[in-house]
């Protein structure tokens, strides 16, 4: 995975209650770092350690907002199908 801002990453982590957060930055590892640390988001920062389980890496910050809106409009089955396909 690059991590030296060619990509602008949408992400998807799985939480410790087993729930879905999806997000997206230009340095995945970085972020996923700050997450875990409890200072990534409000909604993760009580559902420690998350991992990372799903990214796709875009062109532009415009497109990962885009496709960071899209993933957050399916319902968890549609999530899990994704990742499923993705398989990390």
């Amino acid at each position: 995975m690059k991590s030296n801002g060619e990509c602008h990453y949408v992400y998807i982590l799985r939480c410790a209650d087993d729930t879905l957060y999806t997000g997206w930055t230009t340095d995945l590892e970085r972020r996923v770092a700050v997450h875990n640390a409890g200072k990534g988001a409000k909604y993760t920062k009580n559902r420690r350690p998350v991992e990372l389980i799903y990214y796709e890496c875009l062109d532009s910050k415009s497109l990962a907002l885009r496709r960071e809106c899209a993933i957050k409009a399916m319902s968890r089955q549609e999530k899990l199908r994704l990742i499923h396909r993705f398989e990390i």
